[in-house]
């Protein structure tokens, strides 16, 4: 019982502060509106609702609602004895207690606001409007109550649910009876011909990348430049896996390469301000020569450096970069703060790009290039010297790797890709300037490769896709954007620490062996009576 009630304190104040930070930051109110945006037409404006609450107030319940279910799910979590008395015990402490802190605030700021008191001075986003939403229009005291009892509820059925569904012995007879099932279709002789021939991993792909080629087709011009901006981040997550999830150097500057080959295409083929205006198909390639050569010159001074001194060196040389693009030193030959405007685009038999869609096909190529590219890199005697100085690189070296070498190697071409995405971004958008090349770039980049799986290619694509993809679907969590980085970082860290789809290599790695109980173990120590 004692670990029950713990778990139960522990969830309750975990979802209790969680609680609080919400509603301090206005967060309810967007949640209800994107409650009502799934519901559609369950409910109206004019809809005749129990306990006489307006559709916002019945969005903002569920949404504490649903809260209070994962509350109760994470009070009753397996611990032994795992009976449901104790589980029920554990869930309904995390429900009270959580219910008990968010109603003490829904009372204390709606007290506040009938007194006068302007809260949105001190929280922007606790404007009284937002605090009779979150009192469901009633008194301090009735709306305390009701997110108490809600709380309560749910996190009772949260509890119900984890116990009876999540451990359930219909689950266990579910899982037998499947696994049984599998092996009997997998033993047959056309399954076993069908999983060894590669004609299967052949037609997969084929119906993968017909899918991909077809998209284009049919998504308008919006989801096609969304489409196009995840792409290009799956460039830049590419080169950043070479550097950190493959060679284990962490690079905090990698908008650097990404600013010069946007810089390049963008001075080489603009009118202004050097008036060239060469072919976007001869500054292609100079983007990437530019952007490799300046990984190495980057990573000859900071061979010796490990962990975070690189981190902290290549920081500094992306923020030179972009200090160098906004200063007027160079106003001249880069324009300064203003950009570059009218930057020339690709031509294919004299037709120019002239949407979005011919973009994206562009971009889908250069993502499947460098696919191929690093397919083949990871697989090579250079993949492996990588990964082995990434494990250790005192050992790498004693081994006959020569470290100094590898290391440029892995500067470079991860430059180069970011120098490609550079191109490909700075030709899309005809303009390039220093705010497209800030930190967050980097710290974006290096977020998709950490969430989808560090030296994992699908997961790049997958961390691109939850990282840029969906917040362009949840076009109102913009201004929450940060914290939602935050969140997703530490509850990944917790949950998944090698990646939405890890590596092979990285899932063995984070999850070791099962430790042997301490009942298998045979006893290590010998008491001294039997050593006599």
């Amino acid at each position: 019982m004692k670990t029950h009630l713990q778990n139960g304190l522990r969830a309750g104040v975990v979802f209790g502060i969680a609680d609080i930070f919400l509603v301090l930051i206005g967060f309810e109110i967007v949640a209800a509106q994107l409650i009502g945006g799934v519901l559609g037409q369950l409910y109206g404006e004019n809809s005749q609702l129990p306990f006489s609450l307006t559709p916002t107030a019945l969005n903002i319940l569920i949404f504490f609602g649903l809260i209070g279910l994962w509350a109760g799910s994470s009070g009753a979590r397996r611990s032994k004895p795992d009976t449901w008395e104790l589980a029920l015990l554990g869930g309904a402490t995390s429900g009270v207690l959580s219910g008990l802190m968010l109603a003490l605030l829904a009372y204390f700021i709606g007290s506040l606001n009938a007194a006068g008191v302007k809260m949105n001075f001190y929280f922007s986003l606790l404007l009284p409007d937002n605090i009779n939403k979150l009192l469901f229009n009633q008194s301090p005291l009735q709306g305390s109550l009701i997110h108490l009892f809600n709380m309560v509820l749910t996190s009772i059925l949260g509890a119900i649910l984890a116990r009876g569904i999540g451990r359930g012995a219909w689950r266990k007879n579910l899982s037998t009876w499947w696994s049984s099932r599998r092996q009997t279709i997998d033993s047959q002789p056309f399954m076993q011909k069908v999983h060894s021939s590669p004609v299967t991993r052949f037609i997969l792909y084929g119906l993968l990348l017909l899918i991909v080629f077809l998209l284009p087709q049919v998504l308008g011009q919006y989801w096609n430049y969304t489409a196009g901006t995840v792409g290009i981040y799956v460039l830049l997550g590419l080169g950043l896996n070479i550097v950190v999830g493959l060679a284990g150097l962490l690079d905090l500057g990698y908008v650097a390469f990404f600013a010069i080959g946007a810089y390049t295409v963008a001075l080489l083929t603009a009118p202004a301000p050097n008036h060239l205006m060469w072919s976007f198909w001869y500054a292609v390639p100079l983007g990437l020569a530019f952007a490799a050569l300046a990984g190495v010159l980057l990573g000859i001074p900071v061979l010796r450096m490990r962990g975070d001194y690189l981190a902290i060196v290549t920081l500094g040389f992306g923020e030179i970069i972009r200090i160098l693009l906004r200063s007027d030193l160079l106003s001249s030959f880069t324009n300064g703060p203003k950009g570059v405007p009218n930057i020339g685009g690709p031509t294919l038999f004299g037709q120019p790009f002239g949407n979005e869609k011919d973009f994206v096909y562009l971009i889908i190529l250069a993502v499947l290039l460098i696919i191929f590219v690093t397919t083949r890199l990871q697989n090579s005697r250079v993949g492996r010297a990588w990964v082995a100085m990434r494990e250790d690189e005192t050992v790498a070296q004693a081994a006959g790797i020569n470290t100094w070498f590898y290391k440029l190697l892995a500067f470079g071409i991860g430059a180069a890709f970011a120098g490609l995405g550079g191109v490909l971004f700075a030709s899309r958008n005809q303009f390039t300037g220093p705010e497209d090349h800030t930190l967050m770039v980097s710290i974006n980049v290096l977020c998709l490769v950490i969430v989808g799986g560090m030296g994992s290619i699908p997961g790049v694509i997958a961390g691109a896709f939850v990282l840029k993809g969906l917040p362009e679907v949840l076009r109102q969590l913009e201004t929450y954007r940060v914290m939602f980085f935050g969140a997703l970082l530490v509850v990944m860290m917790i949950l998944r620490p090698e990646g939405l789809i890890p590596s092979k290599r990285r899932q063995l790695e984070v999850h070791a062996v099962d430790e042997v109980t301490l009942e298998d173990q045979v006893p290590t120590e010998v008491s001294e009576e039997k050593v006599l």
